[in-house]
C-alpha cells in the first residue's frame, strides 16, 4: 500500500478542486496513483453534477470573444444557479474560452459545440467537470458568431455580463463600432431596418393603433393619418437605423453612420437569462413545511 502524502493531497485538490478529505480517499482507493485518483474523483463529480442538471439555471453570464484582425466575433450565454457563481472567476474562465471555441471550431449548434474538442477534452465534460467542482449546474444556453465578409464585427458587454451584443459593420472605426454596440444593449431593437419587420407584425400593429385611435374618439377620416405617424413611432423603437443616437438626440442611427461613412450589415443581442422561467421561492411555506416535519 503506497503511502499518502499531504503533498498528494495537495495536488489533486489543486488539479480537481475536490474537498482534501475527498482527494485523500480517492487518492488511498487508487493505490497512491494520482491519475486514477482523478479518474475516481471525476466519476464521483459525474454523478454529483448529474443530480444537480435538473436546477434552474437562469443566471450566469454573456461573454464575447473577437479575433485578433477583428474578422471573427462571439457572444455566449453560459448559465448557473446564482449570481454569486456567475461572477466566480473559476466559471468567468470557462465561459470565456467557450467564447473563443466558438469563434475557432464554427460549430453549427450547442450540441456540436458541446462535442467539440478543447484542451483535449470535449467542452461538455469540461462543463460537467465545472459542474463538480463549483457545485451548482452549469450548461451553454446559446451562442451568437458572426464572421464579417467586408468589415469588422466589434462587441460589447453590459453590467458584468448581463447584456452581451455583436455588431458587424463596414466602415467607420473602433470607436463607432462600440457606440452602436452600446446602441443596441440600451435601445434593445428588435431589427436593423424597416424591411425586416416581418408583414404580419406590421400589419397587427396598424390594426392595434387604428383600435386605440377608434377608442380615443378619434374619427374615420383622421385614423389612417394617425397610424401612419403611429407606425413610424413604432419603427423609431423597433428599427435600429431608425433609432435616435443614445449619445445625441438629434441624429438617428442612419445619420450617425451616414457621417462616418460606415454602414451596419446586422446584430445579436443576448440579455441574460431572457426566456427563462425562473423558479420562485416562497421561503415561508419552505420554513412552514420544515417546522411540519
Amino acid at each position: 500500500m503506497a503511502a499518502i502524502t499531504a503533498s498528494m493531497v495537495k495536488e489533486l485538490r489543486t488539479s480537481t478542486g475536490a474537498g482534501m478529505m475527498d482527494c485523500k480517499k480517492a487518492l488511498t482507493e487508487a493505490d497512491g496513483d494520482m491519475a486514477k485518483a482523478v479518474d475516481i474523483l471525476r466519476e464521483k463529480g459525474l454523478s454529483q453534477a448529474a443530480k444537480k442538471a435538473g436546477r434552474i439555471a437562469a443566471e450566469g453570464a454573456v461573454v464575447s470573444y473577437v479575433s485578433e484582425d477583428g474578422k471573427v466575433g462571439v457572444i455566449v450565454e453560459v448559465n448557473c444557479e446564482t449570481d454569486f457563481v456567475g461572477h466566480n472567476e473559476g466559471f468567468q474562465t470557462l465561459a470565456k474560452s467557450i467564447a473563443k471555441q466558438v469563434a475557432v471550431a464554427a460549430p453549427a449548434d450547442v450540441d456540436a459545440l458541446l462535442a467539440s474538442e478543447m484542451d483535449g477534452k470535449t467542452v461538455k465534460d469540461l462543463v460537467t467537470e465545472a459542474v463538480a467542482k463549483i457545485g451548482e449546474n452549469i450548461s451553454v444556453r446559446r451562442f451568437e458568431r458572426f464572421e464579417s465578409a467586408e468589415g469588422q464585427v466589434y462587441s460589447y458587454i453590459h453590467g458584468g455580463g448581463k447584456i452581451g451584443v455583436l455588431v458587424d459593420m463596414k466602415g467607420g472605426d473602433a470607436e463607432l463600432g462600440k457606440d452602436v454596440a452600446m446602441q443596441v444593449a440600451a435601445a434593445n431593437p428588435s431589427y436593423l431596418n424597416r424591411d425586416q419587420v416581418p408583414a404580419a407584425e406590421l400589419e397587427h400593429e396598424k390594426t392595434v393603433l387604428s383600435e386605440q385611435a377608434r377608442n380615443e374618439g378619434k374619427p374615420e377620416k383622421i385614423i389612417e393619418k394617425m397610424v401612419i405617424g403611429r407606425i413610424n413611432k413604432y419603427y423609431k423603437e423597433v428599427c435600429l437605423l431608425d433609432q435616435e443616437f443614445i449619445k445625441d438626440g438629434d441624429l438617428t442611427i442612419t445619420k450617425l453612420l451616414k457621417s462616418k461613412g460606415a454602414e451596419v450589415a446586422r446584430f445579436a443581442r443576448f440579455q441574460l437569462g431572457e426566456g427563462i422561467e425562473k423558479k420562485q421561492e416562497n421561503f415561508v411555506e419552505e420554513i412552514q413545511k420544515q417546522i411540519n416535519k
